[in-house]
């Protein structure tokens, strides 16, 4: 007997979690953004997730547990490397051992990194609570930021902007990036005047995107907000440059 295809499987409202922390394949991932587009529960939850998956990455890239350097606005004690590999590993596993246990590990990872509730998820109930958005670290230090820069692409159309604050290490940087399609896996490269790069921050784009104008949801009409540092003095940066990790350019700031 032919069996159906997985993407016949009709999406799960608890996919939203594991969709947030970037641990659905593919198909399951495609199939949850058709249910999204018509689903303002699934909608509303993963707007209050915004932000997490660069945080995610951020924590998991590094050995020490902190992802990015110190910044104006700096998160809560975060769990070490292993633990939260540990979490996602298990979050990824137990998507064939059940959709209840699944959303509680997903929200035990939500609130070991943010250490308190950007949205409050039922972990033992059969309805979560309505999530309310909140700014999050990268977007309060870009919206109070003073040296300020932004462009948009001529040819990508990609719109970015840069926000920078010296300090004793460097210069911390908050990145706002609007009109970008996924699935990618970008990276912020800082350029001296000399000539020289270093790496800011790298993160994910989601197959829908951020900051798509007439986005199908919420979530893909908000822009990307993360932060990071160089080493590099205010004075050094001569621009910064968005990339995929394959090496194409789909933003320049000059600073």
């Amino acid at each position: 007997m032919n069996r159906p295809h997985p993407s016949a499987e009709p999406a799960d409202h608890t996919d939203v979690g594991a969709y947030a922390l970037g641990v659905l394949d593919a198909a399951h991932a495609a199939r949850f953004e058709e249910h999204l587009a018509g689903c303002d529960r699934c909608a509303a939850e993963l707007d209050g997730l915004l932000g997490l998956g660069p945080l995610l990455a951020g924590l998991a890239d590094d050995g020490t547990g902190t992802g990015t350097p110190p910044s104006e606005a700096t998160l809560v004690p975060t769990p070490s490397r292993r633990v939260l590999s540990g979490l996602l590993s298990e979050v990824a596993a137990v998507r064939r051992r059940g959709r209840r246990r699944r959303l509680a590990l997903v929200a035990a990872a939500v609130a070991l990194i943010v250490g308190g509730p950007l949205a409050t998820l039922a972990v033992t109930g059969d309805a979560p609570r309505q999530p309310t958005r909140t700014a999050g670290p990268a977007e309060q230090m870009y919206d109070s930021g003073r040296d300020k820069h932004t462009a948009v692409d001529p040819v990508t159309k990609v719109a970015a902007g840069v926000a920078m604050a010296d300090r004793p290490w460097g210069t911390s940087v908050a990145l706002r990036l609007g009109n970008v399609k996924g699935p990618l896996t970008c990276s912020l490269i800082a350029i001296g005047k000399d000539g020289a790069e270093q790496t800011v921050t790298t993160w994910a784009v989601p197959y829908g995107g951020y900051g798509i104008k007439g986005g199908t949801t919420k979530w893909s009409r908000q822009p990307l907000y993360t932060n990071g540092g160089a080493a590099m003095s205010r004075a050094a940066i001569d621009r910064f440059e968005i990339r995929t990790l394959t090496g194409k350019r789909l933003a320049a700031v000059d600073v």
